[in-house]
């Protein structure tokens, strides 16, 4: 049994309203659809209402897809929620990184099911953790859905917050075969013969304030890495709290530009792992 770090078909459909004008006159303002909100917009807090769509991928997971214009081929990207499930904030960035050009799949562990404290995350996320391979199948379907559509190039990575990210580390050693991970302080491994298992490029995004993942931690784990031979991106941001990332809103001063530099590796890797590099 693998064990975790601590730590198809379309239901419903949102459609965006289109406002235009229907008849232009030289003098008259021209009214455009607005863009959607950017990556760094909608971790601040600016993201709209949902617009992509539920998705049954496995057994009764409800998973949330976000798909870009065009006709492709795109990469993929599996994102894994933090404790409380697949919320609004998850569905939106879901939908923001769907309009950088990739398809985008909100996986759920919890059954549909969200939390709305901490007693009843706690409570989902030790349901979750108690059947790691079933996690580890959820992750496998996500992504055979990902890499069967016809708009796929077959290149998959995931990104992964908190509980989430300890969830990508163990899907980047155990599940089937994808091309990168992203983990946002998640919970770590520090075996360099764990992690020899990865067989692609991770990156990781850590807060230098963060009490449940010291400093010290990060730095074992990237030295782990590095024996194993493993790719790699870590950083830690001296000055920012766990979560930060998702949620900069609930402290800009502190967390915008931290913010804005993380989405910046995030979106490289992106390009690099994805095939979608200029």
């Amino acid at each position: 049994m693998k064990t975790l770090p601590t730590c198809f078909r379309i239901l419903l459909i949102c459609s965006l309203g289109l406002v235009t004008s229907s008849i232009s006159h030289a003098s008259d303002p021209v009214v455009t659809e607005a863009s959607p909100p950017t990556v760094l917009e909608t971790i601040e807090g600016k993201g709209l209402k949902p617009l992509g769509a539920l998705l049954e991928y496995y057994k009764d997971a409800k998973g949330y897809i976000a798909e870009p214009k065009g006709d492709g081929p795109f990469g993929s990207i599996i994102l894994i929620h933090e404790w409380n499930g697949v919320v609004e904030r998850i569905k939106q960035v879901a939908d923001a990184l769907a309009n950088e050009g990739y398809i985008a799949l909100a996986a759920d562990l919890y059954s549909g099911k969200t939390g709305s404290n901490s007693q009843e995350n706690i409570a989902l996320m030790r349901e979750a953790r108690a059947d790691p391979d079933e996690i580890i199948a959820n992750l496998n379907a996500a992504a055979k859905y990902l890499r069967d559509r016809v708009d796929s190039n077959g290149q998959i990575a995931t990104v992964g917050w908190c509980f989430g990210g300890g969830v990508a580390l163990s899907f980047a050693i155990g599940g089937e075969h994808h091309d990168g991970t992203a983990i946002f302080y998640g919970q770590l491994l520090e075996d360099p013969e764990e992690l020899a298992k990865i067989q692609h490029e991770m990156l990781g995004t850590f807060a230098g304030q963060d009490r449940m993942i010291p400093v010290e931690q990060v730095n074992n784990f990237a030295e782990a890495l590095k024996k194993a031979g493993v790719a790699n991106d870590i950083h830690v941001y001296d000055h920012v709290q766990h979560g930060f990332w998702l949620y900069v809103e609930r402290d800009m001063e502190t967390n915008e530009e931290p913010a804005k530099h993380a989405w910046g590796r995030l979106s490289d890797f992106f390009k690099r792992v994805l095939g979608s590099d200029d």
